[in-house]
């Protein structure tokens, strides 16, 4: 299948929401809370006449989803790019084309496609500063083996969660790597 008729086959931006299980409540409280800055939203209305769409692939469950996708939703609405969601498990054989590190089926991916369907851009699962901070974190873990770990991995990923969900500059800072893709 070409990217248009996998765009086709995605879900709307309002059926990937109402069919959520997972992180709801807590994707849509980053989408009303954050604001583009005048500055971004006007270096995004230049890409309105390209008409440009996004297919992310993503899961409800996903923590890098939960604040990815809120932040592409923003800036989308600035640049106009209609947006369609395909759950990555369901569509295997797109995710394994955008695997990160070539191994890792690492979400939330976007994919930015042109009207006749050519790839312009991809961007995910992280901006580089936060997988900074991800593998920052990481770093003060315990051996794999060690009997806390994965006490203490869950406890680091409830920590990222959190903040996620209450640091403004990490919406920022998300935006900024989302549009930096953007206009390249």
């Amino acid at each position: 299948m070409d990217l248009n008729g996998w765009f086709q086959k995605g879900m709307t931006v309002d059926e990937y929401i109402n069919a959520m299980n997972r992180n709801k409540e807590e994707m849509l409280s980053i989408y009303e809370q954050f604001a583009l800055k005048e500055d971004d939203r006007s270096k995004l209305a230049a890409l309105k006449s390209k008409g440009l769409r996004v297919i992310v692939l993503s899961e409800d469950w996903c923590g890098d989803a939960l604040l990815n996708n809120p932040v592409l939703l923003r800036v989308a609405e600035a640049a106009d790019i209609e947006v369609r969601f395909l759950l990555r498990d369901q569509n295997l054989e797109l995710m394994d084309q955008y695997l990160t590190n070539g191994t890792s089926r690492a979400i939330p991916i976007f994919v930015f496609i042109d009207q006749e369907g050519n790839e312009a851009g991809v961007w995910g699962p992280r901006a580089p500063k936060i997988q900074a901070l991800v593998e920052k974190e990481r770093a003060t873990l315990p051996d794999k083996d060690a009997e806390d770990f994965q006490e203490k991995q869950m406890a680091l990923y409830k920590g990222l969660a959190k903040r996620y969900q209450t640091e403004p500059e990490i919406w920022q800072t998300v935006a900024d790597s989302i549009i930096s893709t953007l206009l390249k």
